[in-house]
Formats: C-alpha cells, structure tokens, sequence
C-alpha cells in the first residue's frame, strides 16, 4: 500500500452573498417593529449613524445646505462602491461599547452638531419630556394576573395543614393552560417528592377544586363539567348522567344511543345538549399570559382621484437616519491611520444601513403596487372577489427573484379601505370552474360553507353529496379535496351535524 502527498487544480463555480446583500436581504424581511428595534440597536451602537426629524432631513437635502454634498457623497480618500462590497463587516462582541468610548475620546475637541446654541433643550424642555415619560408609565397597562396567581389568592383563605397547603400550592402551579392537571393523583404525589399521604393529597386537591372559575383542578374533560354542575341546575341530574358515562356518544352526536341507554327522549337530550352550553370546558383559558399584539401595518393603499389604488409606505414610525457630518469631517481632517480606518468603517457600516432600508422601501413598494393591481377585483367588490396569485407572477412583473418577493410579504400588512390585512392573504391557488373561469380557494371555501349552511340538518349532506352541490355550482372537486377543506375548516362530519 503507497501512501503519499499530491497536489491537484480544480475549477468550481461558487455564488457568496456580500455582507451588503446580505444586510439588504435581512432588512427587506423585517416587519415594521422589528425594523425599528434594527434602527435603535444600530443608534446605540454607531455614534456615526445619526437620527434626525423630517423637517431637518427635507432641509437637510436642500442643495443650498453645505452638508448636502458631504453626507451623499464618498470623500477622495474613502473606498471605491466595489470594494465596500467585498468587504466583510467586523461584529463587536461588546455591543459597541469600547468603540463608543474611542469615538469620544478622539473626538471630544469637536462641535456637536445635534444641538446649536439656540436649540438646546432647555432644563424646562427635559423637566416636561421627563414628565411625559412619567405619565407615559404611569398609564400603561398592568402584566395581566395569570391564573396561578389568581387561585393562589382564594387558596390561602381556607385553614388547613402545612402539608396539604404546600401540595395544594403545587397542583395549583401544575395546571395547564385550560385549568387542568395532566396528571393523576398518585402521580402528583410521585413526583412531588415529599411526604404526603392520599387522604392528605385528596383534601388538597378537593381544595383547589372548590376554587374560581369552576372546573379548575379537573383532570379530565368529564370532571371539568362535573366540578361546574350545581343542584339547582336545570337538567342537573340528566346532565350529570350524560357527562359521567355517556360524554363521547353526545360528543358524536350519538343520540338515539344515548336515547336506549339512559331511556331519556331525544327532546330531553336536546335540552340537556342546550343547558351544557353554559358549561366551560376550558376554565383556564379566560386568563391571558401574553398582551395581544397589535399590528402596525407597513403600507397602506387608497385610491386616487383618477381612481387608481396606489401604495404607499407608512415609515412615519421609523426614524429618518443621516451620516454624521462630524465624523465625515474628520475623515476629511486627514488623521492618524488607526483613527481613519476605524471611522471610516463606522461611516460605511452607517451607510450601508440607510442605503439597505431605502431598497427595502423600494422593494417593498414595487411589490406591493403589484399585487394591488392584480387584486383590484378584490379591494373593490369584497374578499370573495380575490382571484387565484402566485409569488411566480409578481416576481416576473417586478423583475426580481420570487424568493425576494418572499421576503418582502413575509409578515407585512397593508392597511386597506376593507381592513388591515397581511400581504400573503392575497395569494393562493385555485381550479377551473366549468365554465373555464380561474376560482380562488378561498371562494371555494367560502361556497362549501354555503353549501353546508343552506343543508337539511335533519338529513345534512355526505361528503359524497357535497361533492355534487359542488357541481351544480360548477365546481368540480374531488371527494378526498371536500374532506380535506370541511375538516380545515372545522365542518363536522354529517353524522355529527345531524339535528334530532
């Protein structure tokens, strides 16, 4: 056996994204909160990117303001466009910290350029932002109590062991989103880890059960009603017969079932069926661990007066971003090597920001624009009138990869004269009618529902049979499609819609 060295040439062909695009991509993907999280956090960490309000960035841009030229232009001595690109921003693994504090240093000679000294906030101006501030917390909402701390404040009220309070206290911290333990009893008590007896372990759990909302502590769907069902209860004894051993035929909508087992009519059935409403599987759920997100569109669409739907960007959330003219100065002021070079890859790394945010607005727009004129139909006669759209087309119209216009929708909404609505609701397939007419998935869901309403529910339509209503509304689908939809749609199956 030879063993040995050798040398050998190959040719691949190998694509690399520079740190440019690939800052440009991430910022086109970003939903509006997000984005303005990406500004703060760059603000924080480049004293060279500055944060300047609308009416200086319009004057700003003026070409009678010395700092026009300055800011949009590269000086003599900086890098040429190509070689920024191929250039691989360095990451600071103390958040910028050290660099905030070598930027001060050699630069605490110079003016600032923030404030003149006419418009430098007075101490009344931050006493009164201070202010603002303070009622601005003082006004906002409370965390909401979660259901845990909710129960152990009735819990405490009753007098029993330490024993069973220090158990009660754990089953409590152990129930689930709905309110309910997951676990049997002697289970708990396994792993609880301390010494317990079961009648000890029974009179904490019989405790928590007495607790508000009714159901809580219940291990089963069956004792969840159970706990809820009071004597004076219409139907109390036919409901707690039904839920102790009959809960899953009613589930079914098994009622003649439940009729030859219990010799209860289907008219008293019903009424117990009816009565149950009132009852909370889910007692847990009425307590919200998380605020609800609000959604800040990013673009909104209106029509003009020549009545064209036209896009627009909502950016007055994000701030207006500019180079620091100080430290272009200083570049300008010909300093030491070590001191160029570091400003000089902050003022890139500050442009190559506000260049990657105007392509994204850029993009963004010229996406959207797009789909608005290909869903005009929709905008002005109503959802049901959204035709079939593929990312494929928008992305042959603008002329960019289908994967850019991903980005661009991907959690985006615009703001509609209809109602605020993501980006990606305006795409989806669809089949041919027989007519030959293109038909949306979404209207082909939306008549299935019509079909299902509009049915005979003492005799509701087989999967079979609503693959021929579908017909004679002139959709063509398969059975295994209309099953498919129905339980997407959460449709029961005819048995279960059926009405006794």
């Amino acid at each position: 056996m030879h063993i040995g060295l050798s040398q050998s040439m190959k040719m691949r062909q190998e694509m690399r994204l520079a740190p440019r695009m690939i800052q440009s991509m991430e910022i086109l993907q970003l939903p509006m909160a997000a984005l303005q999280e990406k500004i703060d956090q760059e603000l924080a960490e480049n004293v060279c990117l500055q944060q300047v309000d609308r009416e200086r960035e319009q004057n700003r841009n003026s070409p009678d303001n010395p700092d026009f030229l300055k800011t949009e232009s590269h000086t003599a001595e900086e890098p040429q466009r190509g070689e920024v690109e191929q250039r691989e921003l360095v990451a600071n693994d103390d958040n910028g910290a050290s660099d905030f504090e070598r930027l001060v240093e050699i630069s605490s000679d110079w003016p600032d350029d923030n404030y003149t000294s006419g418009s430098r906030p007075s101490g009344n101006q931050i006493q009164d932002s201070m202010d603002r501030a303070h009622d601005l917390m003082a006004n906002a909402l409370d965390r909401p109590q979660t259901l845990q701390e909710y129960l152990l404040e009735q819990f405490h009220y009753f007098t029993m062991s330490k024993v069973v309070s220090g158990f009660g206290e754990y089953l409590i911290q152990n129930l689930d989103g709905n309110g309910r333990l997951q676990s049997s009893l002697p289970e708990m008590m396994q792993v609880y880890g301390r010494s317990i007896t079961p009648e000890q372990a029974h009179e904490a759990l019989t405790l928590v059960q007495k607790l508000d909302p009714p159901g809580v502590g219940a291990r089963d769907l069956s004792e969840c009603l159970l706990l809820q069902l009071t004597p004076g209860m219409p139907f109390h004894d036919v409901l707690r017969t039904i839920i102790s051993g009959h809960l899953d035929d009613l589930i079914h909508n098994r009622l003649p079932l439940i009729e030859r087992k219990t010799g209860f009519t289907i008219d008293l059935i019903n009424a117990a069926k009816e009565q149950m409403r009132s009852l909370n599987p889910f007692p847990g759920r009425g307590f919200a661990s998380e605020q609800i997100q609000t959604i800040t569109p990013d673009l909104r669409v209106e029509q003009n007066d020549k009545g064209e739907w036209v896009v627009e960007i909502i950016d007055e959330y994000v701030p207006s971003l500019r180079v620091s003219p100080r430290y272009l100065r200083m570049l300008e002021s010909k300093p030491d090597a070590e001191t160029r070079e570091f400003i000089r890859k902050k003022v890139e790394s500050a442009r190559w920001l506000i260049e990657s945010i105007e392509q994204r607005y850029n993009t963004l727009r010229r996406v959207a624009q797009t789909i608005v004129d290909m869903q005009r139909e929709f905008l002005e006669n109503g959802p049901e009138h959204i035709v079939p759209l593929k990312m494929q087309q928008i992305a042959d119209v603008v002329n960019v990869h289908v994967t850019t216009v991903s980005r661009a929708v991907d959690d985006k909404h615009i703001a509609t004269p209809r109602g605020i609505f993501p980006l990606k609701r305006f795409f989806g397939g669809g089949t041919t009618s027989a007519d030959g007419e293109e038909v949306a998935w979404e209207n082909i869901r939306r008549k299935l529902k019509e079909v299902v309403d509009q049915e005979d529910k003492s005799n509701p339509l087989s999967d079979d049979a609503l693959v021929k209503a579908m017909q004679d509304e002139g959709i063509t689908l398969a059975r295994r499609t209309i099953t498919k939809y129905r339980k997407a749609m959460g449709i029961p199956s005819s048995r279960q819609r059926r009405e006794y």
